[in-house]
């Protein structure tokens, strides 16, 4: 009576995919790795970096190739056990961790896509609202200096308010519309975006065709990549662009669940590369761009821009800048849906198995983003929240590392699906009390090597490559466990 009882608390949406679900191709994981890497954050990383090393592009270059390479090994041993098996990144984790154990593990990948559905919803709100201010502006030049404008509240003002709402509902409604939609506006964003930074682009090329080549050509010192001097920063960089997906990698089951078969999978995951390597020369030539054009206008500045929002703001062209807050706002709306939502909204499904549709996950969402959103100025960006936030993510390698380890190692790529959703003590993954400490284990052991990183200022050259050194040590005393 206990077991078939068990086995009715099936949820629809956590149940492996059928094979007429599987309808995602490689054009729509290739679509999906643009929207990953196409923000705004993804853009200042690029730009920041080029900084860094000493207006480097070869070593830029090549760096976000091998870290695109090592993320597309990474992500396509994790893809392929919910390819085959149909099911979530929290359903998969409950084969490691216990059929209880998994819930508590879950609450951190949780924790941080809650957070970062908020922050992100609060700088998408305020691209919004850029557009608004400029609009009131272009209907009455005095109509900012209003009284109503002029008043705050929690750091923000009446249009502030208005573009926090407006963010929050539609995203409300865009993303509690099922897997068929969401892969039809990551596939609009992607092409949206990338046909965005083309008009960008001719339009700083056409202002600056000789001092852009030119400054291109500085820029490209095709050295020695064997010096010491290119080595490090090279493999510096491979760590950083891996640690940009890193967040991704560890839930992508959540996407790759829907692939039609493996091969369509890894030739989508194939983006990655292609994709980090087309946004790298988008970035750094909009970078290297907007400096020669900011210039020209006889704007002096101590140091080059690496923001897509204080680039436009220096160009001062209205409608150059509304277009481009556009594409910042949707390629934005896109990585939050990929990177923080349906991953957290996954895990709630699978946390209270009782909710029977997706708008429910979706108010929670939308809830705590708006909490997030209204404190994040006067409160969670003056704190030791993100301090909090980073260190978590310090377990997401040896999470990744355990489910491999299991999956491949022990289990031998088998699943039985009937004691999945079994969570009584006849269940294969009740393990001990429906935990399985050795995975635990692993994972604490894993996560003080990963954390040490960010803690310890004498091993912060290793901070790149926090998450894999974490994966490597869980990996490798899970194993020793087993025997």
């Amino acid at each position: 009576m206990s077991q078939k009882k068990d086995i009715q608390k099936i949820n629809f949406f956590l149940a492996s995919i059928p094979p007429r679900g599987k309808n995602w191709q490689a054009v729509d994981y290739f679509n999906f790795w643009a929207v990953s890497i196409q923000s705004v954050i993804g853009f200042s990383l690029i730009a920041t970096l080029y900084l860094m090393y000493d207006l480097n592009s070869s070593v830029l270059i090549l760096g976000s190739l091998l870290g695109g390479i090592l993320t597309f090994i990474f992500v396509n041993y994790i893809g392929s056990i919910s390819q085959k098996s149909g099911l979530s990144f929290s359903m998969i984790l409950k084969l490691s961790m216990g059929s209880y154990g998994a819930n508590y593990v879950s609450l951190i990948r949780l924790i941080v896509g809650i957070f970062m559905f908020g922050v992100q919803t609060f700088f998408i709100s305020k691209s919004l609202g850029y557009i608004f201010r400029i609009l009131l502006y272009k209907i009455n030049h005095t109509s900012l200096d209003h009284e109503l404008f002029l008043s705050f509240f929690f750091g923000l003002n009446l249009i502030d308010w208005f573009s926090l709402i407006l963010t929050l509902v539609f995203q409300f409604v865009l993303f509690s519309r099922g897997s068929n939609s969401l892969k039809s506006f990551i596939n609009f964003s992607a092409i949206f975006v990338y046909i965005g930074l083309v008009v960008f682009l001719i339009i700083i090329v056409s202002e600056n065709y000789r001092p852009l080549v030119n400054s291109l050509n500085l820029s490209l010192k095709f050295l020695n990549f064997t010096t010491k001097n290119n080595i490090i920063p090279i493999i510096s960089l491979t760590g950083t662009f891996f640690t940009y997906f890193s967040i991704l990698i560890l839930t992508f089951g959540d996407f790759s669940r829907y692939a039609k078969n493996n091969d369509e999978l890894s030739k989508g995951n194939f983006g990655i590369i292609i994709n980090l390597f087309i946004f790298s020369i988008f970035a750094l030539l909009i970078t290297l761009g907007s400096d020669l054009i900011i210039s020209k206008k006889g704007i002096t500045l101590d140091h080059i821009l690496t923001n897509p929002n204080d680039i436009i703001g220096k160009i001062d062209n209205n409608f150059l800048t509304i277009i481009s807050l556009i594409f910042i706002i949707i390629s934005s709306l896109s990585t939050n849906l990929i990177a923080n939502y349906v991953p957290s909204q996954n895990i709630l499904i699978s946390l209270f198995p009782s909710i029977s549709n997706l708008k429910t996950p979706a108010l929670f969402m939308i809830l705590s983003g708006l909490l997030i959103s209204t404190f994040w100025l006067s409160v969670l960006s003056q704190n030791s929240i993100l301090t909090f936030i980073n260190t978590l993510t310090a377990f997401f390698g040896p999470i990744f590392a355990i489910i491999i380890a299991d999956f491949y190692n022990v289990k031998k790529e088998k699943i039985n699906h009937r004691d999945l959703f079994n969570n009584n003590s006849e269940s294969e993954y009740f393990y001990n009390s429906g935990t399985n400490y050795k995975a635990i284990f692993s994972l604490l052991v894993g996560f003080i090597f990963s954390a040490s990183t960010l803690w310890n200022e004498s091993l912060s050259s290793f901070q790149s490559f926090s998450w894999i050194i974490g994966a490597f040590i869980s990996y490798v005393v899970y194993l020793l466990l087993q025997e």
